[in-house]
């Protein structure tokens, strides 16, 4: 490998993450709440407790939102705005794949490694996706990285990096920045015998900088919002996450192995193929402390979250990294056709951008939508209720809350306020049974559903004013109110 080939991997990765991420509209159901939170931030000022729809919401922690409001605040509130620091974590991402593979087996393997790394379907999809994912894994990949460096030079120093990186881990995604390294790192010194490396980790001055990094925010979030913040954040979105599947579809044993053939592909059945040819020399290699390290990173990341009950297709992607460089030791004699495939997947990913990703995000999205109440009612003076599947990015575009429409006693069985998922239910809500009589109100309805809401409401008048293939803007008038059957 030579400059040339770093110049390759570099052109590539930035092709890969930038292209398209202007076009790209924010989508549902899970980019639209990061960034109408940050939105709803920036406009008040405060940058400590998350908000959403004016409540105050306790999903995940703060850095994300930071890096959003930041970006907001310098670009505008935009879809640019919005993926910028995805795709600079992405790219730092692939430059730490080339780093630590540098450090373990010199450049080759490193540039390699970072080939793989910036051509898989995940770092294709998680480049543009306004998520918390790439922020954490980077973090993640730090925290071991520096406790790797610290525990191979001897020089002890660096293990305070380590805690600066967990601290930084679990401000973006909660104690699993912490726990899982922590548990990582413990099982390989224990393989290793050699537990008593613990004793020398500077614990002292480490957990000072954990804290200040990572524990500062919790202690005012606890001070601002005492035991809520503690039921909703520590209780539903880590406790019952953990041990109540929120989509039991998904709850099934070969799901991160499904993840695995998809999101690191192609290399993931190069990975196979190459495995079968080399067993007896990666058989003496799996002997050698840096794949213990490597392999023992892969199997928590993935066991740990198995045993999981929640699963998601992002959870296990700090394990890719790891899997990279795995990856380069099993083709770094095979630098062709590495630059082949790489170069042909960074062509793909550019063209399926601008062919499927652009329209794709256009109609999972509620931008379209939200444009259309404004041409419909320029200065917002009939309120809007949406009917059926929720869009928080139709909210986030429209600038104005946008209350769910149901009957009263289904509202309130939603509520928020227990152990249970309803703790993510905190969209407004219009009862039925208070719709205003003789005024008119705006109804986003799916087209799928809009005979039900006919059905629910037979002293209405309905007039169709917004028709696309999936859903409708629907103005209803009640002459008398409304009764629950």
């Amino acid at each position: 490998m030579d400059k040339k080939d770093l110049r390759l991997v570099a052109l590539g990765a930035l092709l890969v993450a930038f292209a398209g991420m202007n076009l790209l509209a924010i989508t549902d159901p899970v980019e639209s709440n990061y960034v109408l939170t940050a939105k709803e931030m920036l406009a008040s000022g405060d940058f400590i407790s998350p908000r959403i729809y004016g409540k105050f919401w306790y999903d995940k922690p703060i850095f994300f939102y930071w890096e959003l409001i930041a970006s907001f605040a310098v670009f505008g509130v935009n879809e640019f705005a919005a993926r910028f620091f995805p795709v600079v974590f992405s790219l730092l991402n692939a430059a730490t794949a080339y780093w630590f593979g540098k450090k373990l087996y010199g450049e080759k393997v490193g540039a390699i490694a970072a080939m793989v790394f910036a051509s898989t379907v995940a770092f294709f999809y998680l480049s543009k996706a306004v998520i918390t994912d790439m922020t954490f894994v980077f973090f993640f990949n730090a925290t071991l990285i520096a406790f790797y460096q610290a525990y191979k030079t001897g020089n002890r120093k660096i293990y305070l990096l380590s805690f600066f990186f967990a601290g930084l881990g679990t401000l973006t995604k909660g104690p699993i920045g912490i726990l899982m390294p922590g548990l990582i790192l413990l099982i390989f010194l224990c393989v290793r015998r050699r537990p008593k490396e613990l004793l020398h980790m500077m614990w002292i001055p480490g957990l000072i900088i954990f804290a200040a990094v990572g524990g500062y925010w919790y202690y005012q979030m606890y001070q601002l919002h005492g035991q809520d913040f503690i039921l909703n954040f520590f209780g539903v979105h880590n406790f019952l996450r953990a041990t109540v599947s929120e989509h039991p579809r998904d709850d099934v044993f070969w799901y991160y192995t499904a993840i695995f053939l998809a999101g690191f592909f192609p290399w993931s059945f190069l990975m196979l193929y190459k495995l079968k040819k080399m067993w007896k020399e990666l058989r003496a290699a799996a002997w050698r402390e840096d794949v213990i390290f490597l392999l023992i990173w892969v199997a928590v990341v993935n066991i740990a979250f198995q045993l999981m009950a929640t699963k998601y297709v992002t959870y296990t992607q700090p394990s890719f990294l790891p899997i990279a460089l795995l990856a380069a030791l099993l083709l770094k004699d095979s630098e062709l056709l590495v630059k082949r495939v790489f170069s042909g997947f960074v062509v793909f990913y550019v063209i399926l951008t601008y062919a499927f990703a652009v329209p794709m995000t256009e109609e999972h999205s509620g931008k379209a939508t939200a444009q259309a109440l404004h041409d419909i009612d320029p200065e917002e003076t009939v309120p809007v209720v949406s009917f059926g599947d929720y869009s928080t990015s139709t909210v986030y575009y429209y600038g104005e809350n946008i209350r769910a429409l149901g009957w009263y006693e289904d509202n309130e069985a939603k509520e928020p306020g227990t152990m249970s998922w309803n703790a993510k239910n905190v969209m407004p809500h219009q009862a039925i049974e208070k719709l205003p009589i003789g005024e008119p109100v705006y109804v986003v309805c799916q087209k799928r559903r809009y005979d039900i809401l006919q059905k629910m409401m037979p002293h209405a008048t309905f007039e169709v004013v917004h028709d696309t293939p999936q859903l409708l803007i629907v103005k209803v008038v009640l002459s008398q109110k409304e009764t629950k059957p």
